[in-house]
């Protein structure tokens, strides 16, 4: 009881002093704080966001419906929803922030959420992927991607190949639970029946009694999701070693099994691996490819944006969009209604946030890895049009 009248008493203070915050900065100054994942494993996703963010206000200014934009980053340190909750506290009461930004991972996204909602401070959630989370508060907009979107696609492209046995391999995680469910509903929706599952350790997984498993079981595809990185390099190197590609095996996973911050190394073994995403840096596209040779111009020790600088850059541009339609006010529920059915063209394509849920709705592409110009790339050969999560 004690601690939840603490909390309770902390979040009515963000209220208050948060509202005096916002018409102090009423003049002159939006402030946005940054949540953002800039240091431990996880740093590069925090560089990428923060280099998409830099770059939409370097082609577009400082400036936006008179009002100047000022940026105040915080590190959550990666997957540390303690550590985020503190980063959203100082935010809304010591730097007095107008908005908040940002949040790589669902759970700094829903340690945030409570606070946001009690201030009545709009949320621009750039990448968290579980499902639902804007329901947690009602100032809650994202505009990254959810897991099931991304996922449900790429049981209906198996399908639509037709595929008869199937193999699901994921991380023995919440994440991974929720992408083995998508990729079943996908498939069984589509008329295709998952023909076995398997769950991996989490932390360094020996792959392969696994993959030998799946040989065994002669499979036409697997579907595979795992954590981003060093686990999905060395799962694409053990399959081919095991000699499943050379059996025809398609390996199918979502957009981060193949992400630009890891394809190159994963090398050759990577080539001909099928994913569905939202982003990939060789979209085809005039306004994708000013975007990659301008970020590559001002980050060329980063060497490519993946799907997190590309979500940030459009965070910017809904920010940018509901300042302008709403005369600068930078009110939670100003913002929030502003944006509420708003169409983006975005590098990815064009995007849109859903008027009900709040959450992003996009085009899911088909990619297959190939070599293009010297250089490994998630190459787009199929898409599916204004796909939204289906679990909402």
């Amino acid at each position: 009881m004690i601690r939840r009248q603490f909390l309770l008493g902390t979040v009515s203070t963000i209220a208050a002093i948060a509202v005096g915050g916002a018409s102090a900065n009423a003049a002159e100054t939006v402030k946005v704080g940054l949540v953002l994942s800039m240091s431990g494993p996880f740093s590069q996703y925090g560089r990428q966001m923060e280099n998409g963010i830099r770059l939409f206000m370097k082609e577009h200014g400082d400036t936006i419906a008179g009002k100047k934009i000022e940026l105040v980053i915080k590190d959550d340190g990666g997957l540390a929803p303690d550590r985020a909750r503190r980063a959203v506290q100082d935010l809304l009461v010591r730097d007095k922030v107008d908005i908040l930004a940002g949040f790589t991972f669902t759970a700094s996204a829903m340690a945030a959420a409570p606070l946001a909602k009690e201030a009545g401070v709009a949320m621009i959630v750039m990448n968290a992927s579980s499902s639902g989370i804007t329901a947690a508060s009602p100032y809650m907009i994202r505009v990254g991607q959810t897991l099931p979107q991304i996922t449900e696609p790429a049981a209906r492209y198996a399908a639509e190949q037709g595929y008869k046995k199937i193999y699901t391999l994921v991380s023995d995680i919440t994440a991974g639970h929720d992408a083995e469910a998508a990729f079943v509903r996908g498939l069984k929706a589509a008329g295709g029946e998952v023909f076995g599952s398997l769950r991996v350790p989490a932390q360094n997984p020996d792959f392969a009694p696994f993959v030998q498993r799946i040989k065994d079981a002669k499979p036409d595809a697997v579907f595979v999701w795992l954590l981003p990185g060093e686990a999905t390099i060395n799962f694409i190197k053990e399959f081919n070693q095991r000699g499943l590609r050379a059996e025809g095996v398609t390996m199918l996973g979502t957009g981060d099994l193949t992400d630009e911050l890891t394809i190159e190394a994963t090398g050759e073994p990577g080539v001909g691996v099928v994913t569905t995403g939202h982003y990939s840096m060789a979209h085809a596209s005039p306004k994708n490819e000013a975007f990659v040779k301008a970020y590559l111009a001002d980050y060329p020790q980063d060497k490519w944006p993946n799907f997190l600088s590309v979500s940030a850059y459009d965070g910017m541009a809904a920010l940018y969009r509901g300042l302008e339609k709403t005369g600068g006010d930078a009110a939670g529920p100003a913002i929030t209604d502003a944006l509420k059915g708003e169409p983006f063209e975005s590098p990815r394509g064009p995007i849109e946030i859903d008027a009900v849920t709040r959450d992003i709705v996009q085009t899911v592409y088909v990619r297959k890895v190939e070599r293009v110009n010297g250089r490994l790339s998630n190459v787009e050969f199929h898409e599916f049009p204004k796909s939204r999560d289906t679990t909402q």
